[in-house]
């Protein structure tokens, strides 16, 4: 590389927090505030360390399992959403319950409900395990199939492939789930669409974004958690996309130096559950390292916004928005 290169950093936006994220972060910390510390919060309330972390140090505590909250107490339940087994888990506790679900996965979840009750086998893609998947699969378990991307296809069995739908995580990669819809329509020809598309809107817009910027990109950095499916898929999108390397990472200071021998171009975008103050850290460490000012790659604007949930409006006497 020759000494006068311009050194690049390209940054997509949208990128970091998207409403349903803002909103449960919020409705912790409004909790603690409202009510004092403790407050317990079923599983993590998003899947970001740094967030996690930071709470936890104004008085959250995070559990795994509801019957590890004291009974009586506050549990907050995340915005990944819950099996409605856990809300009769939480009733039988006595636990006071404010349920910071992200409405996008709400919405997955009355669809879930509402072709079960018209007796419909539900094939839900997702990946095994994710908390969104098991809250999801608890409305109709006797109905929904997971279907763990295209190639878990074949392996699909169903009662009646007359009466199919498909309904799908909300994070997953936008290009693998149509990969996946289309291979479950070869085997299914009746196969059911929800009613509007299961991938959330931030999902999409940070993948649309990154496929802009990595075509152009030397190397993508993507902040965010290993357990954040989204955070995941946008390091996938990268590399398919035309970056030629793609990293996650949750803070600054986990950047390998090594990875900027031969880069002209850097790529820095950040999962829908990373508050900016991270990818700030890391556009400063590009900076002492001869990167110039960034140069930010809008794809769209972004105008959600979700209203809290009803238990705290209904204490904070907020009409919903």
């Amino acid at each position: 590389m020759t000494a006068n290169t311009q050194r690049r950093v390209l940054l997509a936006k949208p990128r970091g927090y998207c409403a349903g994220v803002d909103r449960a972060v919020e409705t912790v910390e409004i909790a603690l505030e409202k009510y004092g510390a403790p407050i317990y919060v079923r599983k993590q309330i998003v899947h970001n360390v740094h967030v996690v972390k930071t709470l936890e140090e104004r008085g959250a505590i995070f559990v795994d399992e509801t019957e590890e909250v004291p009974e009586g107490a506050i549990v907050v339940f995340s915005a990944h959403g819950v099996a409605p087994s856990v809300h009769e888990e939480a009733k039988g506790l006595d636990l006071r319950t404010i349920d910071a679900t992200c409405p996008l996965v709400t919405k997955v979840h009355k669809e879930a409900v509402r072709f079960a009750a018209d007796d419909y086998d539900i094939l839900l893609i997702g990946h095994e395990g994710h908390e969104e998947v098991i809250g999801t699969t608890g409305e109709a378990p006797d109905h929904i199939h997971l279907v763990d991307g295209p190639e878990d296809v074949a392996n699909v069995t169903v009662r009646d492939p007359e009466k199919v739908a498909w309904l799908s995580q909300t994070t997953l990669s936008v290009d693998e789930t149509v990969a996946t819809v289309e291979k479950l329509r070869e085997r299914f020809p009746k196969l059911m669409d929800p009613p509007s598309d299961d991938i959330c809107y931030a999902t999409q817009n940070r993948q649309v974004a990154v496929k802009e910027m990595a075509v152009e990109s030397d190397l993508v950095i993507v902040v965010g958690s290993t357990n954040s499916s989204n955070s995941v898929r946008l390091v996938e999108v990268a590399k398919e996309h035309g970056a030629a390397n793609a990293y996650l990472v949750d803070y600054a200071e986990q950047i390998d130096p090594a990875w900027l021998e031969g880069v002209t171009t850097v790529g820095v975008t950040s999962g829908a559950s990373v508050p900016d103050e991270l990818v700030q850290s890391v556009l400063a460490w590009l900076s002492e390292r001869g990167f110039g000012e960034a140069e930010e790659i809008e794809s769209v604007k972004e105008h959600m916004r979700f209203s809290l949930p009803k238990e705290l409006r209904k204490d904070l006497r907020i009409t919903p928005v």
